[in-house]
């Protein structure tokens, strides 16, 4: 196998990585009910299993990402397949509520060491060739949504032909395909000469995890409630001592002066954002196709079909040449533009609508957004940090991906809930709930492109990568 091959094949394997950590997200939604019964979770409970992947997934991500730089990222890479495994194999055998929600949990801790590391590795293969990294990004952004989807649909089949259990057991023989590939194709790199900011890590971790916790748990307990309220204080107090120790120490976990960077801090944010307007329209779109129009959940998995689609050919084939033609920032904010502008038209939704009317034409045009704006903000992300701190800016970038969702579907869910939402068995509230939720993403996308407008410079960062080492593993 030629060098060259090596690579791809290796990008092949950190878009799998993606699509894993992505899916793992929506594989459970369709089990949901059958692991009630026989686990015993209450209502409120349920949603934890949910939840306690997303916490540990985002409280842990800048943790990976330092990791990978201090020890290698196809060490680190290595090591989060077999956490995720191990998790996997745990959530999948569980008796009990607890032992579930400890195994999802340890899934998100795997997926914390993936995400960055596997970012790490496509900079390290394919930063060194501005043409080739962009096609390698819109790869990488193009197995999201399809994970994203695949996670409905296999679910649904798993769950119906099979038992739940296995929604879990399907990660064991991807992780063990990843961890024999993973030493012939990835780049070896190194480790790096430094220390572990131990208190950085643990404050870092626990603040970002509290704030993640108080956000998905807000609209359950109420965002007035003492306990959001402490849980979100508590969250800005570690934050707090983890901002102080970096600025202390000499070796912190995260240089503050890299947020100094303008574009980086400015990606960072159209990320954050992002995150925040497209997860929510995933949501409640799936909800208003099952609950006012009447799909069951495999249809309604088939009906965002078309969307996924054209998300993955906008991202592979139209984003990396609209970002040649008229570089990052425009496709930025070009992209963010129409995403509002797809939202908006979905808001428009009716009680007694259709798919073909209501859903189909709005959500291709949030989905080209969608492709249009995901490839330049990671890129301008990436490429705007130092070449030894790679790992760094792929987990921030991913932590702001991920804490803007949690924000976002938490803001939208009390902005539906306080327009009838939570009137099931009424499509004209719930349609006035969902049509609020929809129309608040549109506003997070309006407020997202004016700022990449103003904050991003001209510079095409996005395709003058940092040169890294690029030379793939022996075998």
């Amino acid at each position: 196998m030629s060098r060259s091959s090596v690579r791809w094949w290796a990008l092949g394997l950190i878009a799998l990585a993606q699509f894993i950590v992505i899916m793992d997200t929506s594989i459970i939604g369709v089990a949901l009910p059958r692991m009630r019964e026989d686990l015993g979770f209450s209502p409120g409970n349920l949603s934890w299993v949910f939840n306690a992947y997303v916490v540990a997934f985002g409280g842990l991500l800048l943790l990976g990402g330092r990791l990978s730089d201090l020890f290698g990222a196809r060490r680190i890479f290595a090591t989060g397949w077999v956490i995720l495994l191990a998790g996997s194999a745990a959530a999948g055998l569980a008796g009990t509520v607890e032992v579930e929600l400890a195994a999802r949990a340890v899934q998100g801790a795997g997926a914390a060491l993936i995400a960055p590391s596997a970012l790490t590795l496509l900079m390290m293969l394919f930063g060194g060739k501005p043409a080739e990294l962009t096609k390698a990004l819109a790869l990488y952004g193009a197995a999201a949504p399809a994970g994203g989807t695949a996670g409905v649909f296999l679910g649904g089949v798993i769950t119906e032909y099979a038992s739940w259990p296995w929604v879990f057991y399907l990660n064991i023989p991807i992780a063990l395909l990843a961890l024999i590939a993973t030493p012939t194709l990835m780049p070896a790199g190194g480790n790096r000469h430094g220390s572990l900011d131990v208190a950085g890590a643990l404050t870092v971790t626990a603040g970002l995890g509290a704030a993640v916790y108080g956000i998905v748990r807000a609209p359950e307990v109420g965002w007035t409630s003492a306990q959001t309220w402490a849980t979100l204080a508590g969250a800005a107090i570690l934050l707090a001592a983890f901002l102080t120790i970096q600025a202390k120490r000499r070796e912190p976990l995260m240089r503050l002066s890299i947020l100094a960077n303008r574009n980086l801090s400015a990606a960072n944010v159209a990320q954050l954002l992002l995150g925040a307007a497209w997860i929510p329209m995933w949501f409640y779109l799936n909800l208003y196709l099952q609950q006012v129009l009447g799909y069951s959940a495999f249809p309604s998995g088939a009906a965002l079909l078309p969307m996924t689609v054209l998300i993955m050919i906008g991202m592979i084939v139209a984003a990396p040449r609209v970002i040649a033609r008229s570089g990052p920032k425009t496709t930025l904010v070009t992209g963010l533009a129409v995403l509002a502008a797809g939202l908006g038209w979905l808001a428009l939704i009716r009680p007694t609508g259709s798919y073909l009317v209501d859903v189909l034409p709005a959500s291709l045009v949030a989905a080209l957004g969608m492709a249009l704006a995901f490839i330049p903000s990671l890129g301008t992300a990436l490429s705007s940090a130092r070449p030894e701190e790679g790992g760094l800016a792929s987990g921030i970038v991913n932590t702001s991906y991920q804490v803007g969702s949690a924000l976002g579907l938490a803001a939208m869910t009390a902005l539906a809930a306080a327009h009838g939402a939570d009137e099931l068995g009424n499509p004209a509230a719930l349609t006035d709930g969902y049509s609020a939720a929809l129309l608040g993403a549109a506003g997070i996308a309006g407020v997202a492109a004016v700022l990449a407008a103003i904050t991003l410079t001209g510079r095409d960062t996005a395709t003058t990568a940092p040169q890294m080492d690029t030379t793939p593993a022996s075998r």
